[in-house]
């Protein structure tokens, strides 16, 4: 029997992952053609960042990879792809400071930053073995158990670790956008990009861009998060199968 409902999640989500992610490489090979007013690289604009907000002990290092940009906070290093450590245009500027709003997260002790720093963990083992639990679960009849069995054992604690992974995907949310704010007033206060001109709308655009993928997989995890537990009979979704 086809289940509707499943492949309508699938195939939503995917075209939502997929097409969030097209928007972010579209808008950034946009404002690479864009230079920065300030003249920086990125990875020059990030120290001047860092260094306005003094922070100290920080690295900003050249990383492989294609919009694999990120911040380590147990190393303390802004790993910066070739495009962005370089560059001198509005993507590039953006994109590190970026990074450097999440730097300054971490001195700061942004709450939700750390949350999902703790949730890691969680979050990696609920992504991989949660699914598989319930799916377990389902088959040892846990929609059907009018006393908890252990199916329905099995699909509560896979619907426990995979809510984790969900929680996570959620948390992410105002910790990537929080950063995307510091990253916009900080490149106008120190004038790395010009002051209300194209690049400072190029770089607004592709922060817009890039948090709209972290929409996209919070919106995954919990709509998947929804179906499974519906699938377990948590929702009243199969009790009469």
């Amino acid at each position: 029997m086809i289940d509707i409902i499943f492949l309508a999640i699938a195939g939503g989500t995917m075209l939502l992952s997929l097409g969030a992610a097209a928007l972010v490489r579209s808008r950034v090979a946009e404002a690479q053609q864009v230079q920065a007013g300030g003249g920086f690289t990125g990875a020059e604009a990030a120290a001047q960042i860092l260094r306005h907000s003094r922070l100290e002990g920080l690295s900003i290092v050249e990383h492989e990879g294609v919009l694999s940009d990120h911040y380590n906070p147990m190393t303390r290093t802004l790993a910066l792809s070739h495009a962005v450590y370089h560059g001198r245009d509005a993507a590039a500027v953006g994109i590190a400071a970026h990074e450097a709003g999440h730097a300054i997260q971490h001195a700061q002790g942004y709450a939700p930053m750390w949350l999902r720093s703790l949730l890691v963990p969680a979050a990696n083992l609920g992504s991989m073995l949660g699914p598989w639990l319930v799916i377990a679960g389902i088959a040892l009849g846990a929609a059907q158990q009018a006393v908890p069995g252990l199916g329905w054992w099995l699909a509560a604690a896979g619907l426990g670790l995979f809510g984790l992974a969900a929680l996570f995907t959620v948390v992410t949310l105002p910790v990537e956008f929080d950063a995307s704010n510091r990253a916009r007033e900080l490149l106008r206060e120190y004038r790395l990009v010009g002051h209300n001109g194209e690049d400072a709308r190029q770089v607004d655009r592709v922060l817009t861009a890039a948090g709209l993928t972290y929409v996209a997989a919070a919106a995954t995890s919990v709509l998947w998060l929804l179906y499974w537990a519906w699938q377990a009979g948590f929702l009243g979704g199969n009790r009469d199968r």
